[in-house]
């Protein structure tokens, strides 16, 4: 008669693997995060009704007006004999800079009152779907104003947040159930383009311009709808940064795609602008989240 077996411990069972972290973050499982940041805002969009967006983008460094001039003012009233002589020059720049910031608080109100004035006009058109909802890149300065201007009438927005090497944190105005963060800048991009019927461009540097190509580049090629409203708000910035009539004689684009930029200088023509395209446009909600 054969000896029993010994009896084995049982050992720990191996983890599934969409709950092993060290499998998700690899390289390998990258397909698997890539469709996670497609899924999980579809999903949490469609949850909350949302039927389309209007996208607005501007620097992340414009300032409120009450801290941009709170700014200003402490370091214009400083005492000159407070101010060491090796320090004087490096103080007078930074008068210089704090005085631009409160130039530019200006484009923080504006967007701040636009984007209120979009979603109390937007809410008059019945909560499910809900429409033309304020969406944005989710970080500080014209981002928040747009969050922020969207709380203040009383309506839900949406920030689409990214992972920086500089950590970057979601504005405190975006509605949490609407607040997504990304690490694929081209997935974010989807988001932003692939339910907006309107694009708001403020001031800003060079992720606003980034944002505002890919758009233009997506409309150009037809892989957006041809009458999706593309807002350029601030020309005495713009024209400063960009030559669009020196693309137009030069031939590098032609006058019908200069023609899907508009412009606008006032919350009035903004808004007067954004609601005309809409109406004419876009009141009939796609289907994409709404089957």
């Amino acid at each position: 008669m054969s000896a029993a077996l010994p009896k084995l411990k049982p050992r720990h069972a191996p983890k599934a693997p969409h709950e092993d972290p060290d499998f998700l973050q690899s390289t390998p499982a990258r397909p698997l995060r890539i469709l996670a940041e497609y899924i999980h805002p579809y999903v949490q969009l469609k949850k909350e009704g949302i039927g389309d967006t209007i996208v607005m983008f501007g620097s992340a460094r414009i300032l409120p007006r009450d801290l941009a001039l709170a700014r200003y003012n402490r370091l214009k009233l400083l005492p000159a004999h407070k101010i060491p002589a090796a320090n004087r020059v490096k103080h007078r720049a930074a008068v210089r800079r704090a005085k631009s910031l409160l130039e530019m608080s200006r484009y923080y109100e504006e967007a701040r009152q636009l984007s209120r004035r979009i979603t109390a006009w937007a809410m008059t058109l019945g909560p499910r779907p809900r429409r033309f909802v304020i969406c944005s890149g989710g970080g500080p300065g014209i981002m928040e104003a747009a969050n922020r201007g969207a709380t203040e009438a009383g309506g839900k927005s949406i920030g689409l947040s990214i992972e920086l090497p500089h950590e970057q944190f979601a504005n405190a105005y975006i509605s949490p159930e609407l607040s997504f963060n990304f690490h694929y800048f081209f997935m974010r991009k989807l988001w932003f383009a692939q339910i907006a019927k309107a694009l708001i461009i403020f001031p800003g540097g060079f992720g606003t311009l980034d944002e505002l190509m890919e758009m233009l580049t997506l409309m150009q090629t037809h892989k957006l709808a041809e009458h999706n409203i593309i807002l350029i708000y601030g020309r005495k910035y713009w024209d400063q940064v960009l030559n669009w009539k020196a693309m137009v004689n030069t031939g590098t684009i032609n006058e019908s795609e200069f023609k899907m930029l508009q412009f606008a200088d006032t919350v009035d023509e903004a808004f007067n602008h954004i609601r005309a395209g809409l109406e004419k446009y876009h009141m009939q909600v796609d289907s994409f989240l709404q089957s």
